[in-house]
């Protein structure tokens, strides 16, 4: 069996293959991985003082009960009590053998199971060239193997063939190809020079993970020295996921401690190809450094560093528990984004994005700002409900973060970051994520701020530059009354950046911050590390969208508001509908269509 090394982490298994994993059977059940797996659970059977032990030997670690299974996956117990020393009782002690061993599968299959498969060849016939045939022989192979070696055993223990049979994920849920790709690595950076790229990923969903955590606290910090400097790094537990964030390439290198929140990575951002690869990154980031290479940056080590010298931005995150949250992968990631985008001119936005086409023929492009969890996606999501009965088509542009740019017209246009979104399941209409689920990987089903991650537009999509129409600040604190609408446009450029500026939410329990908070411009992601650049750039924008008769607003979601976590977002949506058939008649300059009846 080749497979290079099983490890445990935590409630992850990560298997390391090269090449074909087994032919069958008896190389499964012969191999050193097997037996680990074994060990693992007679230690976790020991510690809960299960009454299954008493069918194996007092001393024994695992390893004679996998050599007894090897031998029953060939025998019908009957035999095997013949045949092996010390068992010659083992069929009075069928019934609980028989449950040791539906516990062990359950056991094996009670971990989040990936494997690597790592090729060194990088020419034509490497395992990135042949994907489906990589995955064959590796992760398709394990669960044809592994289903066949669990029904044969149960078959001769119980002397009965089951009449259901369950084609259960038996194998891993999720495979990686790897392959060390050429890159010119600046200085400094010298830790991740032959680290092994993903370069494509299989996935069997529905992936359910439950990490550490489930929020992110505080916000990254920026250091004045290059925190790889000195790293020293497991290089067998590491890899890089060099991923597409909007027009840039970032290189997510990551420990395997992380591999879950990793692989939920290929939901969210598009792999890198060849020769983006090749011409290097914008911006690198570590996510589960070694907590002691850390340290001297604080209790909360999560820090970039913004190198003068080769002008790549360097992120970093400790390998511990309380990082264990994808949104500190996530948006570290776009922090970094929003730093290189506001160096080339661009004002990065935290925000929602989309192309909203209606039947009545009206059409706009919609840009919804805000904090975490002030109505973006759930308004959007209440469009998307709505779209059967209203809406022709709509696009997403961007689901979290993106960048602004005045063009040489003098029009506003936005740009995305990411092709999937990371949403509260809380937030979508309920059945909404199970009817995703065959895409869907969703992360702490069972705790307050669940999420999921679903694939939701495309590249091209988020890359095309779409001039903005309607450009709204999500207010999800204030109720709605005569004085204060739904939608309520600022009346000139200054108001409307000292509304953004303000960056009012009412927090949703997504991150630690309680209570009504404050964030400049609701994007602590780079503006407020780079306040002087972005306060221009923002003031570049804000100038051009009214220049250009953008309907510049604020909208009440009411999210934060006890009982209008549904109805506001929903009333948002239908004003929001009536809105776009006014300015698409406004910049027609004729009366406005029919409105959608809300």
């Amino acid at each position: 069996m080749s497979v290079r090394s099983l490890d445990r982490e935590g409630s992850q298994i990560v298997l390391h293959a090269e090449g074909a994993v087994c032919t069958g059977a008896a190389e499964l059940l012969t191999s050193r991985a097997f037996e680990k797996v074994v060990r693992f659970h007679v230690a976790s059977l020991r510690e809960q003082g299960s009454p299954l032990l008493e069918v194996i030997a007092p001393n024994d670690d695992g390893a004679r009960l996998a050599s007894l299974l090897r031998a029953l996956a060939d025998s019908p117990i009957d035999r095997v009590a013949r045949i092996v020393p010390g068992m010659a009782d083992l069929p009075n002690r069928r019934q609980l053998l028989h449950r040791l061993v539906e516990e062990l599968y359950d056991y094996w299959r009670r971990f989040n199971r990936f494997m690597v498969c790592h090729s060194e060849n990088t020419g034509p016939d490497g395992g990135d060239r042949r994907p489906y045939r990589t995955f064959n022989s590796t992760m398709e192979r394990l669960t044809d193997v592994v289903r066949a070696a669990y029904r044969d055993i149960c078959e001769n223990i119980t002397a009965d063939h089951p009449r259901v049979f369950r084609q259960v994920a038996a194998g891993c849920q999720v495979g990686l190809i790897a392959v060390p790709k050429p890159w010119t690595v600046p200085a400094g950076c010298e830790v991740l020079e032959g680290l092994p790229f993903v370069r494509q990923v299989l996935i069997h969903p529905p992936l359910l993970l439950d990490p550490p955590t489930n929020k992110r606290t505080g916000q990254f910090q920026r250091i004045d020295k290059n925190p790889l400097v000195g790293m020293k790094l497991e290089r067998e537990k590491w890899m890089c996921y060099p991923a597409c964030v909007g027009p840039l390439t970032i290189f997510i290198y990551f420990h395997q401690r992380f591999m879950g929140l990793a692989t939920a990575l290929a939901n969210l951002f598009e792999l890198a190809r060849d020769e983006q690869i090749a011409a290097g990154p914008d911006a690198v980031y570590v996510y589960g450094a070694p907590s002691e290479s850390l340290a001297r940056f604080g209790d909360l080590p999560t820090v970039f560093y913004d190198d003068p010298d080769s002008d790549l931005l360097v992120g970093a995150v400790p390998a511990e528990d309380r990082f264990g949250y994808f949104g500190y992968l996530k948006k570290m990631t776009l922090t970094l984004h929003n730093i290189v985008m506001m160096k080339r001119g661009r004002m990065p936005f935290h925000g929602a994005m989309s192309r909203i086409c209606l039947k009545n023929g009206a059409a706009a492009n919609l840009l919804l700002i805000g904090d975490t969890a002030t109505g973006k996606s759930e308004t959007l999501e209440a469009l998307r409900i709505m779209a059967g009965q209203h809406i022709r088509d709509l696009r997403i542009v961007a689901d979290d973060m993106g960048s602004l740019q005045v063009a040489d017209d003098g029009r506003v246009l936005g740009y995305g970051t990411e092709v999937g979104a990371f949403i509260r399941l809380d937030d979508l209409q309920q059945g909404y994520a199970f009817g995703q689920i065959d895409r869907a990987i969703i992360m702490s089903p069972q705790k307050v701020n669940a999420r999921v991650v679903l694939p939701v537009t495309t590249l091209d999509e988020v890359l095309a530059g779409h001039p903005v129409d309607i450009l709204l600040y999500a207010n999800n604190y204030e109720q709605v009354d005569e004085d204060h609408p739904i939608l309520e446009r600022l009346p000139d450029a200054e108001k409307a950046l000292e509304t953004f500026r303000h960056g009012a939410a009412m927090a949703k329990g997504t991150t630690s911050a309680t209570g009504l908070v404050h964030s400049y411009f609701a994007n602590i992601f780079g503006p407020p590390q780079y306040r002087e650049v972005h306060e221009k750039l923002a003031r570049e924008v804000f100038a051009a969208a009214f220049e250009q008769g953008v309907f510049v607003a604020q909208m009440r979601t009411r999210l934060g508001v006890p009982g209008c976590e549904a109805s506001g977002p929903q009333e948002a949506a239908a004003a929001l509908l009536e809105q776009i058939s006014r300015s698409a008649a406004a910049r027609q300059n004729e009366p406005a269509p029919q409105a959608a009846s809300t």
